[in-house]
């Protein structure tokens, strides 16, 4: 397919991974593993030219698009060929970086058609392959990526050193080139004003925590993405393992705070969920602030059973369709900021009712 014809297939297509699934799925949003390689022989991408890097992406496409390694049919972008819009909708769906977004010619990207696995082109190494799954899933994650990655390694031939393990571009994905990480949705944490204590204890264990898109992005919607640092002198599974016992840990944290405003604080909690849904419900304009705080705390509502009508997937759904990517592509011309709030505000306006009208006997 065409670049247009995948766009519009991921705009009218639901997130994989934000299907509930699990039983911590209230709180644990989803997992990702990336594997960061390099094809032996060739530069790192910053140290390539325009024509290393396009036999790099040449390389690659061949070697996923000759094999099922991610599945067939596939989705392929070149960055320099889409608009900034349509960049910004793949890093608002958590498939590019935002390195990978400003990237130079060769970069690329390959997506499995139900968007859990990927391969970003040239961004820091020539490969960094991804692994998307709903809730808390690292084990799945790991053994569906470790297959894309021999699948892969049939075809190129990965720079490896017997001692180092795979060699990166940056030394800290030196060894396995693993990087895994949760997303957690922790209001409870926040409300409960235990969220620092949380958060630092986490960083002492030589854990990263990190906004949704990463690095340098900021914790909006109570959202969280907790992952490892180090990949040397650890296997896979150690960190992996290691990762899920401190998420298991910071989840029951999370559910005890829940626990304690229903015992304590029970109408504060009730009057800041229904005062988020009163927002949602009928405010005609809605920065993108205001709209995940109150998504936040309607999520949790919806996690306490506080909503008959409401579900965890179409809430879920909401945190990415009122970003601006997703309002533009579906107004179909371009809107100023204000534009954008009035069209947030109807878009969550138009999801609750229908969820309403839907949920009526």
């Amino acid at each position: 397919m065409n670049t247009n014809e995948a766009i519009n297939r991921l705009l009218s297509s639901k997130v994989s991974w934000l299907e509930p699934d699990s039983s911590n799925d209230d709180i644990a949003i989803c997992s990702r593993i990336r594997l960061a390689r390099n094809i032996a022989g060739i530069p790192f991408p910053i140290a390539a030219d325009s024509t290393r890097r396009a036999e790099v992406r040449s390389a690659i496409e061949e070697a996923s698009g000759n094999s099922d390694c991610l599945g067939k049919p596939e989705m392929f972008f070149k960055m320099n060929d889409i608009s900034p819009l349509h960049r910004k909708l793949l890093l608002e769906r958590r498939l590019i970086s935002s390195e990978l977004s400003g990237a130079p010619d060769g970069s690329a990207l390959v997506v499995a058609n139900d968007e859990s696995s990927s391969i970003m082109i040239n961004e820091e190494d020539h490969l960094r392959i991804q692994v998307l799954h709903p809730g808390l899933d690292l084990e799945q994650s790991w053994l569906q990526i470790n297959r894309i990655d021999d699948c892969l390694s049939e075809h190129l031939p990965f720079a490896w050193d017997p001692q180092l393990g795979y060699l990166t571009s940056c030394p800290t994905n030196v060894g396995t080139g693993i990087r895994a990480s949760v997303m957690l949705h922790l209001p409870g944490l926040i409300i409960s004003g235990q969220i620092e204590a949380a958060m630092h204890g986490i960083r002492t264990l030589g854990l990263a925590v990190r906004g949704i898109y990463g690095e340098g992005t900021e914790n909006h919607g109570g959202l969280f993405q907790i992952s490892n640092q180090s990949t040397l002198g650890e296997s896979e599974l150690m960190i992996i393992e290691r990762l899920d016992t401190v998420i298991r840990q910071l989840i029951t944290h999370e559910k005890n705070a829940r626990a304690m405003m229903l015992e304590n604080n029970k109408f504060v909690l009730l009057n800041l969920v229904g005062r988020a849904y009163g927002k949602l419900r009928h405010s005609f304009i809605l920065s993108i602030a205001e709209a995940l705080s109150s998504l936040s705390a309607l999520r949790l509502g919806v996690d306490l059973k506080m909503f008959s009508s409401l579900n965890i997937r179409a809430i879920n759904d909401l945190f990415i369709e009122v970003n601006p990517a997703h309002l533009l592509m579906t107004a179909g011309k371009p809107l100023n900021e204000t534009e954008q709030d009035i069209k947030r505000a109807e878009v969550v306006r138009e999801t609750l009712r229908k969820l309403e009208t839907e949920a009526k006997p």
